[in-house]
């Protein structure tokens, strides 16, 4: 069985794809987000991680809480909007990272919990996914998580163990953009 290392978003998005990928790759989870904000925000996910990691019997790594340096490659973009290109530097970066650590470590795949999301585009993360694991000589799985009912299940699991669930991606400007859709909601 292959070793794969998943980078993981939050808990509720590993959910069902643990659930898929389980059955076929010797799975572990890499944590890495330091997009989060704030940080008791960053500190709430990883918490469930680490639960959740326990429940679905994988082992957990957790990455640098790096803020700093996602800031620098961020920096003019904090006006895009969610999906936008500060996105893609945010995905690159977290998939970067988990190349390396996939290479470091002999794990032989990698791939990410994000295509999950419906609000994340799979066809761009699968082609950073690509670009980053061809660059770090790794294998990367290409996948739409969300497709065939894995987002629905995904909120289904999250309920059944309790799972918090977050109303914003994770940085501090998609947490903007939230709340700014709240306040026209009102």
């Amino acid at each position: 069985m292959k070793g794969m290392l998943l980078h993981i978003c939050c808990a509720p998005c590993s959910t069902y794809v643990i659930e898929v990928l389980k059955p076929i790759y010797e799975v572990t989870g890499f944590f890495y987000n330091p997009n989060i904000h704030p940080r008791s925000q960053y500190k709430m996910r990883l918490e469930e991680m680490v639960r959740y990691a326990k429940i679905a019997g994988i082992n957990l790594i957790i990455g640098e809480y790096d803020v700093k340096r996602w800031f620098d490659l961020v920096r003019g973009l904090e006006d895009e909007p969610e999906g936008g290109r500060r996105c893609l530097v945010c995905y690159r970066m977290r998939l970067e990272r988990t190349a390396q650590y996939a290479v470091d470590h002999g794990f032989d795949i990698i791939t990410t919990t994000l295509s999950i999301s419906p609000h994340k585009k799979a066809d761009r993360i699968n082609s950073i996914g690509m670009e980053v694991a061809d660059r770090y000589g790794v294998e990367f799985l290409q996948a739409d998580f969300k497709k065939k009912g894995g987002f629905e299940r995904s909120v289904k699991l999250s309920k059944q163990y309790g799972l918090y669930r977050q109303n914003y991606c994770g940085c501090i400007f998609s947490l903007r953009e939230a709340e700014k859709r709240r306040r026209r909601r009102r």
